[in-house]
């Protein structure tokens, strides 16, 4: 899952796809990249971000899914069998993003989870949803339409975060498994790396190994670079 940021204040990449045209571009490359989904987000979640109200998530969400729903439809560049989702607490976005033709809502926190799996569920649509909802879930949401996130860097310690990431093996015997830890604190927590941009090498080796222990999809900034790494895990692994 490639990220895109239609934000001008997200943490790693804030500003550079702000404007709508940037925004497809930078989701087309993705697709091109190898990414099989792509996560529109119009608000920052970092640490100290300002909240904003849903319509100015959505005015900035609306003019891209709109293009990346026209070139799936139309099975333009790959896009035919790519999935499309917004990353939004905001039940207002999400619908309006459903019936635009978006194919996952991505919600962050638990408040909200329930009536987004009930607007998944009458969508036809899937939910990424935090793992501790999982049990409230489960009766609204068939097990292919929950992605269970164990919610690696929101307010959490190094500990904190290595327990997260080594709980994906036991997480995703009960379902399917989403992991989104790109260019999140943790790896220069555990590096001690100090320059903004240089993590990559970490990335790629949560990325791997959460792929190599029952993660469905790992959510990530660096797509050509992880499809990669997993491609060559996948070749090694003769499976």
């Amino acid at each position: 899952m490639g990220i895109v940021n239609v934000t001008p204040d997200s943490f790693s990449d804030g500003g550079k796809f702000f404007a709508p045209e940037e925004a497809v571009r930078r989701a087309r490359n993705m697709v091109e990249d190898g990414a099989d989904f792509v996560d529109l987000g119009g608000e920052s979640t970092r640490p100290g971000a300002t909240p904003i109200g849903w319509e100015t998530e959505w005015s900035r969400i609306e003019p891209v899914l709109s293009e990346l729903c026209r070139l799936k439809s139309s099975g333009a560049a790959g896009f035919s069998g790519v999935g499309l989702s917004v990353d939004t607490y905001h039940p207002e976005t999400a619908k309006k993003a459903l019936a635009l033709g978006a194919d996952v809502v991505n919600c962050v926190y638990a408040e909200p989870v329930e009536e987004m799996a009930r607007l998944c569920a009458d969508a036809g649509a899937a939910l990424v949803a935090p793992a501790g909802c999982r049990a409230d879930l489960r009766p609204i949401l068939p097990p292919d339409a929950l992605l269970l996130d164990p919610m690696i860097g929101f307010g959490t310690t190094r500990e904190e975060d290595l327990a997260l990431i080594r709980s994906v093996p036991a997480l995703a015997k009960e379902g399917r498994v989403l992991v989104g830890a790109s260019r999140k604190r943790i790896v220069k927590k555990l590096t001690g790396e100090k320059l903004t941009g240089k993590n990559l090498g970490g990335n790629l080796g949560i990325a791997v190994w959460c792929a190599m222990n029952g993660a469905s999809v790992v959510r990530v900034h660096d797509v050509k670079e992880t499809v990669q790494a997993l491609k060559v895990v996948e070749a090694l692994e003769g499976e």
